[in-house]
């Protein structure tokens, strides 16, 4: 079992930044892939990015390409997302999850945080 805890949610003026954390708990294998998607109301959850545990390696969806950054912190079990420049239809739920692989579709995802509210005024 795996537990994931977001944070860092808020309203925000568009422009403004807010920086997202999900600490995670449990079995964690370093193979594993951590996730941020986010569901805006009235539409599907959607992927906004990707980092392995181990290496690094990272993905992004094109909406938030060079605007947002994942990173993580191994030793606290704990992934980041810096979001800069937000926009108003950043505005969304955002979720943490974990999966075997670095895949965007949200069925890859085993593990499911409780999310996180993000408001970008106008």
């Amino acid at each position: 079992q795996v537990q994931l805890v977001e944070s860092g949610g808020g309203l925000v003026q568009a422009g403004g930044s807010l920086r997202l954390s999900c600490a995670a708990s449990g079995r964690i294998f370093s193979s594993s892939v951590m996730g941020w998607f986010r569901q805006a109301q009235g539409k599907e959850r959607e992927f906004v990015a990707g980092i392995r545990w181990s290496g690094g390696s990272t993905d992004y969806a094109d909406s938030v390409k060079g605007r947002f950054t994942i990173s993580r912190d191994n030793a606290k079990n704990t992934v980041y997302l810096q979001m800069n420049s937000l926009k108003p239809e950043d505005t969304a739920v955002y979720y943490c999850a974990q999966s075997k692989a670095l895949r965007r579709g949200s069925r890859e995802y085993d593990y499911w945080g409780q999310g996180t509210q993000v408001t970008v005024s106008s």
